[in-house]
C-alpha cells in the first residue's frame, strides 16, 4: 500500500477552525465518553480538541485506505442533508455503494431480500432503457412503470452497487445513524463515524470527533478522506 503523504492530505488547523469543526453540542446533551475529546466549554457549548480530531481522522483514513486497497467494500452513508452531496461524490469517485436521506431497514441484516429488490430495480431500469420493449406498452403502462422506477430509484440508487455485505460502514453522523449502526454492530461490520459531543463513540471502531452539524466541517472531513483514498 503506497504511503500517504499526510502533509498534503490532512487539513490545516486553521482550515479546521474556519470550518467550525471544533464546535460540539450544548453542555446539557454531552455524552461522558466524549470527555477526552473535549478541551473547553464556552457559552454552554463544548469545544472539541482539533488536535485529537486530526489524530483520529488520520487513523480512520489509514484503515479506510487499507480496506479499499485490499478490495474491501465501504458503504458510505449520509442521513443528513448537508452531507449528502459529498457522500455521493466520494462514493462515485471510488465506485462504491452509498445510502442517502433514509436508511432502508434490513439493508444489512436482511440483505438477501434487499438484494432481490435491487435485482428487480435493475430489471426495470433495463426495460425502461429498451425502446423496443417500451414501444409495446400503452400510455398507462408507461406511466405506471415510470412511477415505479422513480420510487425504486429513491430507495436503491447507490445501494444497488452493493453486491455483497460491506466490510465497513461509514456514517457521516453517528447521531443520525442509529439504524445502520445497530445493523452493522449486529453483523460485526466495522464502523467509521463522525461523532459530535452528544454521541457515544464506544461502539465505533474509528470515531472522528468533530462537528457533524455544520456542512463545512463534514465536507472538509469527507474531502480529506476522498483525496487520501483516490
Amino acid at each position: 500500500m503506497p504511503e500517504i503523504n499526510w502533509s498534503t492530505i490532512l487539513p490545516s488547523y486553521e482550515d479546521m477552525l474556519s470550518a467550525g469543526m471544533h464546535y460540539g453540542r450544548r453542555k446539557t446533551v454531552k455524552h461522558p465518553k466524549m470527555d477526552h475529546f473535549i478541551y473547553a466549554l464556552k457559552d454552554s457549548i463544548h469545544l472539541i480538541n482539533i488536535y485529537k480530531t486530526k489524530e483520529e481522522l488520520e487513523k480512520a483514513i489509514e484503515f479506510l485506505k487499507k480496506t479499499k486497497d485490499s478490495g474491501g467494500v465501504i458503504l458510505w452513508t449520509s442521513l443528513t442533508k448537508h452531507s449528502e452531496a459529498k457522500i455521493i461524490e466520494i462514493a462515485n469517485a471510488l465506485s462504491m455503494p452509498y445510502i442517502r436521506e433514509r436508511w432502508l431497514g434490513g439493508s444489512l441484516t436482511n440483505f438477501k431480500t434487499i438484494q432481490k429488490r435491487m435485482m428487480y430495480f435493475k430489471e426495470i431500469q433495463e426495460k425502461w432503457a429498451n425502446p423496443q420493449f417500451m414501444e409495446k406498452l400503452i400510455k398507462k403502462e408507461k406511466h405506471d412503470m415510470e412511477k415505479e422506477l422513480r420510487l425504486l430509484t429513491e430507495k436503491f440508487q447507490g445501494l444497488d452497487r452493493m453486491t455483497k455485505l460491506p466490510d465497513v460502514v461509514f456514517l457521516s453522523s453517528l447521531r443520525h445513524g442509529d439504524l445502520p449502526f445497530r445493523e452493522a454492530k449486529r453483523l460485526g461490520i466495522k464502523i467509521v463515524a463522525i461523532c459530535n459531543t452528544e454521541s457515544d463513540p464506544s461502539g465505533v471502531d474509528y470515531a472522528i470527533p468533530a462537528n457533524d452539524n455544520a456542512k463545512q466541517s463534514v465536507e472538509l472531513i469527507l474531502e480529506t478522506i476522498k483525496k487520501a483514498l483516490k
